[in-house]
């Protein structure tokens, strides 16, 4: 009997960093029906970006039940249990592997979950790869107008089927509008003017670069000593996101002179919803913490002293109006978003404030792919799993997707992959725990000193 029957939806959500994790978990509460109980199982599929337990917690969803799991393992789990919703928030290759695997494990059931998939923020590189490797999900996510026009485009143009798109909108969207710095309605005691710089793993990607960030932050701290300048981690040392950090800001800052940092400038964790509450400038290359800025109406920046190009991203932000440098931020300057080019992203559709209060735009992108999911958690029976790419279509690529993950050509497990429902014992837990330090410490440390000598 389907969990739908029992008056709940019981969805599992299948995640491979913390950003997407946050992503996952948040969009199956967005997807539920209003007034609906909703069992919400996590699963983490073990590798290199696996998320801590600090990491889990900043995300500030608490599943019912949450283990990390092999992709063999998570197969095993979901064809054993009966689940409405599957959410996929995997990297590409991550979601065509699973879309395989499924498709062969649910083979010959008339009754199986819907599968889902999206997009953890903005889309500015490998549009025609991701996208493919996401085909075959019954809904694939747009987080905006603009990004579901581009995704139908993208499988329209190679003939494949692109009534899975479904518009959405960012699901971490919301939070306190922003009044003002010195607007007098502000909450009370809420402190002096605060630039937040949300600093990206990957982006700048060498030293000299975010070094220079840095240093330009400092210097805006020590030109503005009445603001509060912070910067915004997405990890500490050790730990991984989504994209691999070889150079983290806290080990740069460590090495500039002793008191280069004044007293108003200060590195911060945690949740960004949180920290966009007392911001008053939002400052950053290309994160998708910008549209959570503009969605909340707060003066947001994107930085163009590294140059406006597609390996920064902040391409992305063209026509924004967005678009500025550390320069013309020393000397004041408060950029003016434009109104159509938000709009088409999904953010501050109808104003922050209408959407705290229900109205606005933003209170119903879900209900499309609400509905969607109810008629199809309904329905008697739903077709297989059909991705776009197979052994017929990319005979020299799919196997190679499918065997990182332990699965054969027909999706099927290779033989000698993890056993499902098996505890890993208390050497092979230290082995596991010994190996991912040995590997980021080769990401973190070994592997920039190996490229800086191949560069000499």
């Amino acid at each position: 009997m389907p969990a739908s029957a029992t008056n709940s939806l019981r969805v599992a959500v299948l995640a491979d960093s913390d950003t997407r994790w946050k992503w996952g978990a948040l969009t199956a509460n967005r997807l539920a029906p209003e007034q609906s109980d909703i069992r919400l199982d996590g699963f983490l599929l073990r590798g290199r970006a696996t998320p801590t337990a600090r990491q889990l917690e900043e995300v500030g969803v608490r599943p019912d039940s949450l283990r990390e799991v092999t992709a063999v393992e998570f197969l095993r789990a979901v064809t054993r249990d009966a689940y409405d919703v599957v959410v996929l928030a995997l990297v590409g290759g991550g979601v065509q592997a699973m879309l395989h695997g499924l498709r062969r494990a649910w083979d010959g059931r008339t009754e199986r979950p819907v599968v889902v998939t999206g997009y953890v923020g903005v889309v500015y590189e490998k549009l025609a790869d991701g996208l493919l490797l996401r085909h075959g999900a019954d809904l694939v996510l747009a987080n905006s107008r603009q990004d579901a026009d581009r995704f139908r485009a993208v499988y329209e143009g190679v003939g494949a089927d692109a009534s899975s798109v479904t518009e959405v909108a960012l699901p971490f969207l919301g939070g306190r509008p922003y009044a003002g710095a010195e607007d007098p309605s502000a909450e009370q005691g809420r402190g002096p003017y605060t630039v937040v710089f949300a600093a990206q793993p990957s982006v700048p990607d060498n030293r000299r670069d975010r070094t220079y960030l840095l240093n330009r932050l400092i210097g805006h701290a020590k030109l503005h000593p009445d603001r509060q300048v912070l910067l915004k981690l997405r990890s500490k040392p050790g730990e991984h996101t989504t994209h691999i950090e070889e150079l983290p800001y806290q080990k740069l800052l460590q090495r500039l002179p002793g008191g280069a940092a004044p007293a108003n400038f200060r590195l911060v964790y945690g949740n960004m919803g949180e920290v966009l509450d007392t911001t008053d400038l939002l400052v950053t290359i290309s994160s998708t913490a910008a549209l959570e800025s503009l969605h909340r109406r707060i003066p947001t920046v994107v930085l163009t002293d590294l140059g406006i190009r597609e390996t920064l991203g902040n391409h992305h932000f063209v026509g924004s109006g967005c678009l500025a440098s550390w320069d013309q931020l020393d000397d004041g300057y408060e950029p003016v978003p434009d109104p159509e080019w938000v709009a088409r992203q999904g953010v501050a559709a109808g104003g922050a404030s209408r959407t705290e209060s229900g109205g606005g735009s933003y209170a119903t992108a879900f209900d499309a792919a609400r509905a969607r999911i109810a008629k199809l958690v309904a329905a008697a029976e739903l077709p297989p799993l059909t991705p776009y790419y197979t052994p017929v279509t990319a005979p020299g690529y799919l196997p190679g997707i499918l065997a990182r993950h332990h699965l054969g050509p027909d999706g099927e497990p290779l033989p000698g992959a993890p056993a499902a429902d098996r505890q890993a014992g208390p050497v092979r837990q230290i082995v596991r725990r010994a190996a991912r330090g040995a590997y980021r410490h080769g990401v973190q440390r070994v592997a920039p000193v190996i490229r800086r000598m191949g560069e000499l």
